[in-house]
């Protein structure tokens, strides 16, 4: 029988003043060996309040075969080990158990509860120095040009001020991901003496013991001097400064889904709110984090006086319609270029593809779909040229206004030329956009194309002005040449 502490007191007052133990039954109500227990408890200290473990009659022959079992578990590969159900069905299959199923399920959240401490479990206490950085991405989905799009964000944490800072990325390429690091470290305004990234795959990849990281990313910690320091994988704790920084960032920098018109925009955004976060946020030893940020920066290193430029360059031979394939998509250099042999350079944001001597072929933007070819309009202009009459079927058509599709349509083999070898000249110095642009305004205006006339027109485009701005003031000149000289 179960008393309150004040009843087991008053058992242990009124023993002590020579109450005989049927009275003190009696008046308290228990019965007398509930009496005679405790009036004769040598030690009143309390014990720890152990749950007792049911017994299982169903499956207490099973036990040693459950634990056999479980026991196999952790050497097999990957997801792979034994549920309840699936010991369940073992036993019902190899052993003829007929008990319920709730019976195995209870063995094994037992087991399971006897063997989930190990040295190996928990979390250490870990202590960064100044000057320490660590790397890791995250997903985000994001609106860009209203395309509804899977970006990459990629988070530097300085544990020791927990100073956070991220970048939006297409993905997680080691070319991207060195532009990501180089625009990190210029926000921060120096470089960090170690740089412990995490599990992405494009700053090293660890196979029985042993970490091999890309030729991109090595180079660029050889450019800012840093050291690296990979961890373990299935370690959170050693890197969980980041995790926990990717996580946070995301909820409260990219909640609702941030809409932009360019991938420049979300960057300008996480800029300004991780300066907001980092203005009131606090390190592990609670310190503010403006306040031990200065310490990080005294233990980083000076940034290098020329910006890396992450590009990596590999031969490709153009086929017969002049295309490479850099980075698994089809990159249009020109069908001038048919069966040449050429150096491609893939960056975070373009393909730029070089013929043998080093001379600039194309500079295309860099596409990330599968498959998606890469081109730009202006390289097909020399091969229109010399075959004008291919115009009408060719697929510059499609990168090109409406009106000014029409408008060479109209045109002779003679004009169609001289319009073609223009573009081609003007895109090259005001880009494809605004020679297109400019061309179109010339034929609207019933005039020829001409160099002199869509050069200067497209350079204004392409500054942004209007057609027909004011240009310099030249009534200066007046005096020198007569007030009413023209």
């Amino acid at each position: 029988m179960t008393v309150s502490p004040g009843e087991q007191e008053d058992i242990r007052r009124m023993d002590r003043d020579g109450v005989p133990r049927s009275r003190i039954a009696r008046g308290l109500g228990v019965s007398r060996d509930t009496v005679a227990k405790y009036a004769d408890m040598p030690d009143m200290s309390p014990e720890p309040p152990l749950a007792r473990r049911r017994a299982r009659p169903a499956a207490d022959g099973l036990s040693r075969w459950i634990d056999a079992t479980l026991e196999a578990g952790p050497s097999v590969p990957g997801k792979r080990g034994h549920t309840a159900k699936r010991v369940y069905d073992r036993a019902v299959d190899e052993m003829g158990y007929e008990g319920p199923h709730p019976s195995i399920r209870r063995c094994v959240a037992a087991w399971r509860g006897d063997h989930a401490q190990g040295p190996g479990d928990g979390h250490l206490g870990l202590e960064w120095a100044p000057g320490t950085a660590q790397v890791d991405f995250g997903n985000f989905r994001a609106t860009v040009a209203g395309r509804a799009v899977g970006l990459r964000l990629l988070v530097v944490t300085l544990p020791h001020s927990n100073a956070r800072h991220c970048v939006a990325l297409p993905c997680e390429r080691a070319e991207v991901s060195c532009r990501g690091l180089r625009a990190a470290f210029e926000r921060i305004g120096r470089a960090p003496r170690l740089l412990v990234p995490g599990n992405a795959t494009e700053a090293g990849r660890m196979a029985f013991g042993k970490v091999t990281e890309p030729r991109p990313f090595s180079r660029s910690r050889a450019h800012y001097r840093c050291e690296s320091r990979h961890r373990d994988p299935y370690s959170g704790n050693e890197k969980g400064s980041a995790e926990n920084a990717v996580g946070f960032l995301r909820r409260n920098l990219l909640v609702p889904v941030p809409e932009a018109d360019s991938l420049d925009e979300p960057d300008e955004r996480l800029a300004s709110g991780c300066d907001r976060t980092n203005a009131g946020a606090r390190n592990g030893e609670g310190r503010e984090t403006a306040e031990a940020f200065p310490e990080d920066l005294a233990g980083m290193l000076a940034l290098p006086g020329t910006p890396l430029d992450a590009a990596g360059w590999a031969h490709a031979r153009a086929d017969k319609r002049g295309y490479v394939r850099a980075d698994g998509n089809p990159c249009r250099a020109g069908p001038a270029w048919h069966g040449r042999e050429l150096l491609v350079g893939v960056r975070a944001r373009t393909v730029e593809v070089l013929d043998g001597r080093g001379r600039r072929v194309a500079t295309l933007a860099r596409g990330f779909g599968e498959g998606e070819t890469v081109r730009n309009p202006a390289s097909l202009v020399p091969a229109l040229v010399a075959r004008p009459r291919a115009f009408g079927e060719s697929t510059i058509r499609r990168d090109m206004p409406d009106g000014l599709v029409e408008a060479i349509d109209r045109c002779g083999k003679a004009g169609r030329r001289q319009a073609l070898r223009v573009l081609g000249r003007v895109a090259g110095v005001a880009g494809s956009g605004a020679a297109c642009e400019a061309e179109e305004r010339v034929f609207a205006g019933g005039r020829v194309p001409d160099k002199a006339s869509r050069d200067m027109l497209a350079r204004r485009i392409a500054a942004g002005g209007e057609e027909g701005a004011a240009g310099p003031d030249l009534s200066v000149y007046d005096g020198l040449l007569g007030r009413g000289a023209v």
